[in-house]
């Protein structure tokens, strides 16, 4: 039997699918070379976002952030609460709260934490003074790691190319609880100093909270304590207050004197 190539005289007509292939390559080819891979710009809105979310926009913002805090703490004075005391319509549990708020917002801006403290005892007393610098301590360590974590992480963490850089970033990052927990029982180590080390490593925000809210109890008692008794500085809770001050100081130096070598063979 013959086919139907063999009986039309060797051609056959063309199926309508391989007509439409046909077609749609010819169609493709007469395409300009290059204008399928053209791909449209983005939008200057889209190009201005990316720039401003870049991690070194970012870490700029933090700065300026940072600055402006501490030029109105300089314009503002918030240590003469030592001398004017706390504005007289508040009081009770409503003061005691306003302070921690404020005390938080002070040490983002770089007020140093014994002036805090020694005010906090000197307005409520040892066990509200207590209370309220505890509180707002670990307001203000929360808002400056979410500060350092989310605006200077990413631009910050290539510079750690140091020896002891990379020896302390490796420390809060493997070991953050206890890491943190002697720095904060170690007076010398700068309170926000201590917080944005931290936010640029790898620590969780839970654990470094927590090391803060513990290591920060008898700094925090000492000076809150000094500073309620500071009319009698001949009683013995002061003088004990001022031993509580003084010890811890010395224990933190000599273990750093004793862990200098180990920091520096990382």
């Amino acid at each position: 039997m013959l086919d139907a190539t063999t009986r039309s005289g060797g051609t056959a007509a063309a199926s309508p699918r391989a007509t439409a292939t046909t077609a749609t390559t010819a169609t493709e080819l007469a395409v300009p070379e290059g204008a399928l891979a053209t791909v449209p710009p983005a939008p200057f809105a889209a190009r201005c976002a990316r720039a401003l979310l870049s991690p070194w926009s970012r870490l700029t913002l933090l700065v300026v952030l940072l600055a402006s805090a501490a030029a109105a703490v300089l314009v503002f004075e918030p240590q003469r609460l030592l001398t004017n005391g706390w504005p007289p319509h508040l009081s009770g549990a409503a003061a005691v709260v306003a302070y921690a708020v404020a005390y938080g917002a002070c040490t983002v801006a770089f007020v140093p934490r014994p002036l805090l403290n020694l005010a906090a005892g000197a307005l409520f007393g040892t066990q509200l003074g207590l209370g309220s610098a505890l509180a707002g301590t670990v307001l203000g360590a929360g808002l400056a790691f979410c500060l350092g974590r989310a605006l200077g992480q990413d631009a910050l963490r290539p510079l750690l190319r140091g020896r002891l850089l990379k020896a302390a970033d490796h420390q809060l990052s493997r070991h953050g609880f206890r890491s943190m927990l002697a720095t904060r029982l170690f007076p010398g180590v700068p309170f926000a100093a201590a917080n944005y080390c931290a936010s640029v490593s790898r620590m969780g925000l839970t654990p470094f909270l927590l090391a803060t809210a513990l290591g920060s109890i008898p700094n925090t008692a000492a000076y809150v304590v000094a500073g309620a008794r500071a009319s009698a500085p001949t009683s013995p809770a002061f003088l004990i207050a001022l031993a509580c001050i003084a010890v811890p100081a010395l224990a933190g130096a000599v273990v750093a004197w004793r862990k200098r070598h180990r920091l520096r063979g990382h």
